[in-house]
């Protein structure tokens, strides 16, 4: 019976005004996010009556959760921070040397006089001077000073490793210390670099591990890559250490166990530290701008219980004695200890300013950086480029809906009508749960969104044309919708399910913007499938019980194909295959001879994007950076008919330089001020930078994100049909991906990350074409099982040709409007999806159904076979 339950009805309804919902907030954003940050605010203290007006601005009792705006959209800046955790051994195991040397000194009689050895290994190697025959068991002493490794990974181990050899004493972290070292270094990096940054008040920042040992860092709304660094990178390394003598010789040997630093202050002054700190800036527990005495600025400290006993220990015992104060390896004052100092409070004097202090003061309270950054990754993204693209994409998303929506409503009339009122609920929920789990949107994800929209009318198509041929039975329109939709499911299932796998490799393999796209599709595939099953199918029965018509989905309508076909796909086959064939050998060749034209993201190097009321001159730019010595520097300008007259943008491609891992912020300054002179009036709206290490990483990552998508749908498919659908349906993925990479090759266009997002999905595409055919093919070879599998593939090809063309205009619609109106910055990306379409398309009805003609396959479907790949065939979605 074509019927639902009132309990469903209302939990569909509930589910759609729920999704609605929370999507509101999306549409009064400015307002909205006013609102949220004076809330923000109030929570950390603020008068709740001086921001009356900006809290009015948003009912409290209505949802307030939005998407939050990535960098392409909003500006702001991205690095990607490697930890150096090798450089905590090292000073782990220095701060070990005083309880060593005190240690074997209680022993000197037994084990002689004893030398700190100078080493450039993480290791600790102490000399047996005078009696060389105890290092054994000096070693045995020392392993006395073992402590269990705190970490669940490592129960049961020790934290140090000591040895003997020769002479000498040598300790070592252990392995399981060295991994909870690494574990620990990296938390604790991660913790201390978002209270920086929290530090600065800036919305709505990601700080998020990325792999054993790197931080992906993303601030909008602030100026650079470069400042970000100046706030973050900063070490903020406070010791208090001994001081042994003063000089004014920097190449002095300091002796074991010391060190010499420089003054900060004091031009041409060195002091020589023991390396050992009596007290670490990690025991602050505050710090605060303050002024000295005599009214200049300077920085107030407080120690913790255990910071302050040692502090207090230390100058009670060195009265008379100077000892320094160190930040990041230089000494800003070493005051004589006039008394003892109890209580574990101080001030740091220096030639500070306001300005300084206070930022001093902002780092000592964020702590200190357990060790060095590299930083292997930048991108800075200005507002106003953001800005465009947010218009750009919300114009190509407009365009797109509306397109879609006119054709649906020409295609099939009254059930367009329903499917575009689910199609709009479809994008609602969309926007509903990116503000649910705060998603980030990137330009990438908004083609992710245009995607879904030209794709979210397939599920619809696939069940309108099964109604179309059901009619045609004449078991009445309430029977023919109820089996249409019966009918229909496998394929929905099937296709989306495919698509979905490569939404999650995608998500699990990527980063950033190609992880929003990620996103936005497996989102947009869910809701697709919840409002072409159950919105859809609502509306239809709630029009059915009020209508009761005889007929449904007949008449005269658009149609890109004929009602009846019997198009004998097979009898050209040859000429199809040859011209796969010759399409893939000039891909091959073009790919062989000029290789694809990789962007920094796969070559390393920097991209800077300028704009300019002035012409492009790129002769006039070259010779303004030529003489730089920045080796390979790639100069174009950007054409795009969105630009206005004084929209006049070029691209900046300077290369990877020798032995650093991203161009420095003085060589993208120095091009910025080369630039500048030729052209008073230009803007640099992005600066990207990719080190040679990430780049090379990323190709590696690019090449298993796609063989594992191929090889995840190859097992797929075969669960679900059989070992042959599943070779034909692999077989023309890899056509269509020869196919993408060689159009890139021969055109040359840029190839980057978003590329191989679109790679992704259109593998994910081709497959829910491939997929809605085989399901087809399956069902006609239970009916038809004595007629000849060439003919079953004809009759199952025809039967869905109306299907496939439906599904490929409207995607096909959406991609177009992006890719003339979304604006240059993701052309390329778009481009890669079109011609996706296109083969994606040709594939499925040609090249995936002709390997299985060839291959051949089990005709008899009502008996499954558990030796043929197929115990899971017959299983109804």
């Amino acid at each position: 019976m074509l019927q639902i339950d009132l309990w469903k009805r209302l939990l569909i309804w509930g589910i759609v005004a729920l999704g609605l919902l929370l999507a509101l907030p999306n549409g009064f954003y400015s307002r909205v996010e006013t609102h949220n940050d004076a809330t923000a605010a109030v929570e950390r203290g603020a008068n709740p009556s001086e921001l009356q007006d900006e809290l009015a601005l948003w009912p409290d009792w209505l949802p307030s959760g939005l998407v939050n705006l990535g960098l392409d959209l909003r500006g702001g800046a991205h690095l990607l921070a490697e930890v150096q955790v090798g450089d905590v051994y090292k000073a782990r195991l220095e701060g070990m040397w005083p309880e060593v040397r005190d240690l074997l000194r209680e022993e000197r009689d037994r084990v002689g006089a004893i030398r700190l050895q100078d080493t450039e290994n993480a290791e600790l190697r102490v000399r047996m001077v005078e009696r060389p025959e105890m290092a054994e068991e000096a070693a045995a002493l020392v392993r006395g000073l073992a402590r269990p490794v705190t970490s669940l990974t490592g129960a049961g181990a020790t934290d140090i490793a000591v040895a003997s050899e020769g002479a000498d004493i040598i300790v070592r972290l252990s392995e399981a210390e060295q991994r909870a070292t690494d574990e620990r270094t990296v938390r604790q990096a991660l913790e201390i670099i978002r209270r920086r940054i929290d530090e600065t008040g800036t919305r709505e920042p990601t700080i998020m591990r990325q792999g054993a040992d790197r931080i992906l860092i993303q601030v909008p709304g602030i100026g650079s890559a470069g400042e970000l660094k100046a706030l973050i990178g900063t070490t903020a390394q406070l010791t208090f250490q001994p001081v042994v003598s003063r000089t004014s010789n920097p190449d002095e040997t300091p002796g074991p166990g010391n060190e010499i630093l420089p003054a900060m202050d004091d031009e041409g002054v060195h002091y020589i530290l023991e390396r050992a700190p009596v007290v670490t800036g990690e025991e602050l527990v505050d710090a605060q701008p303050d002024f000295d005495q005599n009214g200049q600025p300077a920085v107030s400290f407080r120690f913790n219980p255990t910071g302050a006993r040692k502090f207090g220990e230390y100058t009670a015992e060195n009265v008379g004695n100077p000892f320094a104060i160190v930040l990041d390896g230089e000494v800003i004052s070493a005051p004589v200890i006039q008394s003892h100092i109890p209580g574990g409070s101080g001030i740091i004097t220096g030639n500070f300013t306001v300005e300084d202090s206070t930022q001093l003061a902002v780092l000592l309270r964020a702590g200190a950086l357990p060790a060095g950054l590299e930083f292997l990754e930048e991108r800075t993204v200005g507002p106003e480029l953001g800005a465009d693209s947010i218009e750009a994409g919300k114009i190509a998303c407009i365009v797109a809906f509306a397109l879609v929506l006119a054709y649906m409503l020409a295609s099939y009339r009254i059930f367009g009508l329903f499917a575009n009122i689910a199609l709009i609920v479809n994008v609602g929920l969309i926007f509903g749960l990116l503000s649910l789990i705060g998603a980030t949107l990137t330009l990438p994800g908004i083609a992710g969104i245009v995607l879904t929209i030209g794709m979210a009318v397939d599920a619809n198509v696939l069940v309108f044309e099964r109604i179309k041929e059901e009619m045609k039975t004449a078991k009445g329109a309430a029977r023919a919708i109820e089996l249409g939709y019966e009918k229909a499911m496998s394929a929905i299932v099937d296709a989306n399910i495919t698509t979905f796998i490569t939404a999650v490799i995608l998500y699990a393999m990527g980063s950033g913007p190609v992880r929003g796209f990620a996103i936005t599709l497996g989102l947009g595939i869910i809701t697709s499938i919840f409002t072409a099953i159950f919105v859809t199918r609502l509306i239809a029965i709630m029009w059915f019980e009020r209508k009761r018509p005889k007929t449904v989905l007949q008449g005269r309508a658009l149609r890109l194909v004929p009602q009846e076909t019997a198009i004998d796909f097979f009898g050209r086959w040859k000429l199809w295959l040859g011209i796969s064939g010759v399409m893939i050998l000039v891909a091959l060749g073009s790919f062989a001879i000029q290789g694809l034209n990789f962007g920094i993201d796969f070559k390393g190097g920097t991209t800077i994007r300028t704009q300019s009321a002035e012409p492009v001159d790129v002769g006039q730019y070259r010779d303004a950076v030529g003489d730089l010595g920045l080796g390979d520097v790639s100069i174009t300008q950007v054409f795009d008919p969105t630009f206005g007259p004084d929209e006049n943008v070029a691209m900046i491609r300077i290369q990877a330089q020798d032995e650093t891992e991203s161009v420095s912020p003085e060589v993208i300054s120095a091009v910025e001020q080369a630039l500048r002179a030729q052209v008073p009036d230009i803007q640099f709206t992005s600066v990207e930078s990719v080190g040679p290490k990430v780049s090379g990483e990323l190709i590696q990552a690019a090449v298993i994100a796609v063989a594992l998508a191929i090889a995840a749908v190859l097992f797929y498919i075969w669960l679900r049909f059989e070992w042959q659908f599943a070779v034909g349906a692999v077989l023309a993925l890899v056509h269509d991906v020869a196919l993408t990479v060689g159009v890139f090759s021969e055109l040359q266009i840029q190839f980057d990350l978003a590329i191989i997002a679109a790679l992704l999905t259109i593998v994910g595409y081709s497959l829910n074409d491939t997929v809605v055919v085989f399901d087809r093919v399956r069902e006609n070879l239970r009916k038809y099982k004595q007629k000849p599998l060439r003919e079953v593939l004809n009759i199952s090809i025809n039967e869905t040709l109306s299907r496939t063309m439906m599904t490929s205009v409207t995607t096909l619609l959406a991609l177009f409007a992006l890719y003339f109106l979304g604006g240059d910055v993701i052309r390329g990306f778009v481009f890669a999806m079109i011609w996706g379409v296109v083969v994606g398309t040709y594939s499925s009805i040609f090249v995936a159904s002709t390997i299985l003609m060839w291959l051949g396959v089990k005709r008899d479907w009502s008996k499954p076979d558990a030796t043929a790949g197929t115990q899971f065939a017959n299983v109804d979605a």
